[in-house]
């Protein structure tokens, strides 16, 4: 595969989708700090910085309330903030989930529709290095915007929300500046994006194949038909429940090939196929451990279930290749 090829193909791709992967991301990142943070800003303009604040039914003034916050307490907020502040960006990862799922379903079935695709085998450029550059792009660039786009905001507002604080007299932008965490969130958040790779593999194989095999509504074909399966499933299981106890595992069948199939593009799914999130990632006193967080999402990576979605999830991308060589329908 000819590197420079791949590299020409992935700017293609993202200039092609530039509106749903990037000015998207940029419009709710905005909408993100304007709103939430705009509108602290707006009221500590507008009506200045409260003076007084009510607390358990009792009026307490600025000052009081400043010296109701020791350095320990300031010390205590300032972790939970450092260590949370990335839940911000949410939004933006729900949104990406939406936009990659739509993009892999329409990635090889609308170049047959607009028949874009006869220009395209007119280039020197093989099935399989069109296809991959589509993977990569699903499973590399636009997380990595995406991550860009929630690292920024979500320090956009907890230096918003530390300025309101220090505006209210409780100064917290020293203890932030000095938490570990204020600078180890972003990097480990780029370090989910393997364990999200693995996971997010089979969904994008089946949503490929689909693209590549569907003549029409490719969206039924790949919701519609899994989930009539699965009722048919459920039927037959309810049917012959008189005579053979669990005569189909309807809960593996909805768990292991509907949820995983369809909803892989999800970031954090990978919790719901270990047990759940680990007791130890809840803080005694409140918040997250993101470090634990982190270790128990590459700990996913350990079970076998992990790993056999993802080869599941490389033959269909393979398939994909294979019906776009053949799915001329020029």
């Amino acid at each position: 595969m000819n590197s420079m090829t791949m590299k020409w193909l992935l700017r293609r791709e993202f200039w092609e989708h530039k509106g749903s992967m990037f000015w998207a991301q940029l419009i709710v990142a905005a909408a993100l700090v304007l709103f939430v943070g705009g509108s602290l800003v707006y009221a500590v303009l507008v009506h200045g910085a409260p003076t007084r604040v009510m607390i358990n039914g009792h009026v307490v003034s600025q000052g009081a309330m400043a010296a109701a916050f020791p350095m320990e307490a300031r010390s205590e907020i300032a972790g939970i903030a450092s260590g949370m502040y990335l839940a911000a960006g949410i939004p933006l990862f729900i949104l990406m989930t939406a936009t990659l799922f739509f993009y892999c379903l329409g990635a090889l079935y609308d170049e047959r529709r607009d028949r874009s695709i006869l220009f395209w085998k007119s280039l020197p450029v093989s099935d399989g290095t069109t296809v991959l550059s589509k993977v990569v792009t699903a499973l590399c660039v636009a997380p990595l915007i995406t991550m860009g786009f929630a690292i920024v905001a979500s320090l956009a507002l907890l230096l918003i929300g530390a300025a309101v604080m220090a505006s209210a007299g409780i100064n917290l932008f020293g203890m932030l500046l000095s938490q570990p965490d204020l600078y180890l969130q972003p990097v480990r958040l780029l370090g989910m994006l393997p364990v999200y790779m693995v996971w997010a593999l089979p969904t994008i194989g089946w949503l490929m194949l689909v693209s590549s095999w569907a003549k029409t509504k490719p969206f039924l074909w790949a919701v519609g038909v899994p989930l009539m399966v699965l009722l048919l499933a459920k039927w037959i299981s309810m049917a012959l429940g008189g005579f053979q106890q669990d005569a189909l595992d309807v809960e593996w069948f909805a768990s292991e090939v509907v949820a995983r199939g369809i909803g892989g593009l999800l970031p954090g799914i990978w919790f719901g196929f270990s047990g759940g999130v680990p007791a130890e990632v809840h803080r005694a006193g409140g918040g997250v451990d993101t470090q634990a967080l982190f270790t128990a999402s590459w700990m996913t990576l350990a079970t076998a279930r992990a790993w056999i979605g993802a080869l599941i999830g490389g033959a269909m991308i393979f398939g994909a290749i294979r019906l776009r060589r053949y799915r001329d329908e020029g």
